[in-house]
């Protein structure tokens, strides 16, 4: 860890749903501060969700200067960003361009989230262009290109003829730290049909009515590319540097999108010793589960496997020179979150996190008779309440709960709640599903985000679908990702691959547990619910 005579020391900056985090990682990995601050969300609409790329920039900043507080700014090696894949849009002057009908220019960022392009969407699936091959054959309304079009469609004056930048959200940090317009692979082959190592396909914008766009050679979309983790221009700019607390010249790398940066943080840990299916197998037999507000299932493999309803494969996305294939759930822990208010709503409790408490509300419902999982064995849930990511890839479904009695007791809401968490786990099984029909041999989940620090979340996911889940030592594997492109960037370490197996560490392992169902009660459950 030391150069010289003093420590170095790598930031990660995470830009989630909801707050900007980063987090001080030494060369081993250790985390050894960590700050939060939260972003604004505004909800214009119904399926609109916007933020301000200003806000979350200040926030960006604010986050760093604490973590870095007492330190020399030369043991900084270097600084890695990650985001949401959010759509930015700036004019030609850098400044913010509303995303909105009000004109409020600060709020200039269609977040992830945000289904207002739903119907775009359906329409570039049902024109079937060959790109969709690598997006599982359906346009989502969370990539760029729908939303793209329908900001020329409905906000063409306001918006789209002011634009002149067009950045997903990890990429505008790294701008804005480094003022280089290069994009990261990551974003723009997983979020924006860029396929490597051919580039951008014309005929794709021009089919959809997007030829604008082909305009000096993509510059509104980014007209040069890099693997994460490259360093980006000549690392911080003097302005950035001033805002962040930082040196000028601090190596950047380029970023991630943040579930990428969690598939980082975890999937490449040094597994020997915890008998593990995995070990001695190539790390494609690992599939990296981020577990945040949503949920994002990695898979990667040596050659491109071409999986329904899965968006992918795409080249060097999070592993350099491995195709990654990514799965997901649109609503999770904002499901259970929701789901979960009821009970405080209907019985205040002070001095206990929500979840704990009804965790063990849970077991003291379960005699030594009864499995924890068979208690919701009458109550039922389809958790898409935000449309189906994966397999389905069908924006249009919506939740269901069959099976609720008219009462409303403790034991009703904990019900209600299990049987979330129970469908969550289900919908990751039909994910594994189709991903093994396509090719995939995945041995061992990695989960790493919010949803893995619940303890019931983890382990009915171990049962529903009978593997080892194996937890992060440090527990926010995404900053600790992030702070990987640092490293890299910094030269301290010479590839992806390298930093990974150096600064990710197993913290703990969760089996099937006989105290639960079997594995079978949940294949017969997820064969009847689908």
């Amino acid at each position: 860890n030391c150069f010289g005579r003093f420590q170095v020391y790598y930031i990660g900056v995470d830009v989630g749903s909801s707050s900007a985090r980063a987090a001080l990682v030494t060369r081993d990995g250790m985390l050894r501060s960590t700050a939060e601050e939260p972003i604004s969300i505004w909800q214009p609409h119904s399926d609109h969700y916007v933020q301000s790329s200003s806000d979350i920039w200040e926030k960006c900043c604010t986050v760093v200067k604490r973590v870095t507080q007492g330190l020399k700014k030369n043991q900084v090696r270097g600084i890695g960003f990650d985001a949401t894949c959010s759509l930015v849009v700036l004019d030609q002057s850098f400044q913010p361009v509303s995303v909105n009908q009000d004109g409020d220019r600060q709020k200039n960022v269609v977040m992830w989230m945000d289904h207002r392009a739903a119907e775009q969407a359906a329409r570039i699936t049902n024109a079937g262009h060959k790109v969709l091959s690598r997006v599982g054959g359906v346009m989502s309304p969370e990539m760029q290109p729908p939303k793209l079009l329908w900001l020329k469609e409905n906000l063409k004056e306001s918006c789209w003829n002011k634009a002149a930048h067009f950045f997903d959200l990890p990429d505008f940090l790294s701008w804005k730290a480094t003022g280089s317009l290069t994009r990261s692979s990551c974003t723009l082959v997983c979020k924006w049909t860029y396929c490597l190592p051919e580039g951008w396909d014309a005929s794709f914008w021009t089919s959809i009515g997007l030829e604008d766009l082909l305009e000096n050679n993509f510059s509104k979309i980014g007209s040069v590319t890099c693997s994460p983790g490259s360093p980006l221009g000549d690392g911080l700019t003097q302005q950035a540097a001033e805002e962040l607390g930082l040196d000028p010249g601090t190596a950047v790398g380029a970023s991630l999108i943040d579930a990428h940066a969690g598939g980082l943080g975890v999937i490449g840990a040094d597994v020997r010793g915890f008998n593990l299916p995995c070990e001695d197998q190539p790390i494609t037999s690992r599939m990296a589960m981020i577990c945040g507000t949503s949920t994002c299932h990695m898979a990667i493999s040596k050659q491109p496997l071409f999986v329904p309803g899965v968006w992918g494969p795409c080249l060097s996305a999070m592993v350099p020179d491995l195709w990654l294939n990514e799965g997901g759930q649109s609503a999770t822990g904002k499901l259970v979150s929701l789901m979960s208010g009821c009970v405080g709503s209907q019985f205040p409790f002070t001095g206990q996190n929500i979840y704990s408490y009804l965790n063990s509300h849970l077991s003291l419902m379960a005699d030594s008779c009864s499995a924890v999982d068979l208690l919701g064995s009458s109550l039922h849930m389809w958790p898409d309440f935000h449309g189906n990511r994966s397999p389905l890839a069908d924006p249009t479904l919506k939740g269901m709960v069959s099976g609720l009695p008219l009462s409303q007791t403790s034991d009703d809401l904990a019900l209600l709640y299990l049987a979330t968490v129970q469908a969550l786990a289900l919908g990751t099984f039909h994910i594994l599903e189709a991903m093994k029909e396509a090719g995939h041999d995945i041995r061992t989940l990695f989960l790493c985000g919010g949803l893995s620090k619940n303890s019931l979340f983890v382990q009915v996911h171990a049962n529903a679908t009978g593997l080892p889940v194996v937890l992060p030592d440090q527990v926010e594997a995404v900053l600790l990702g992030a702070a990987v492109l640092g490293a890299c960037a910094s030269g301290d370490y010479k590839t992806i691959q390298e930093a990974m197996e150096k600064m990710a560490k197993v913290g703990k392992v969760v089996h099937f547990s006989e105290s639960h169902v079997s594995y079978d009660v949940y294949v017969t459950i997820h064969e009847m619910e689908t």
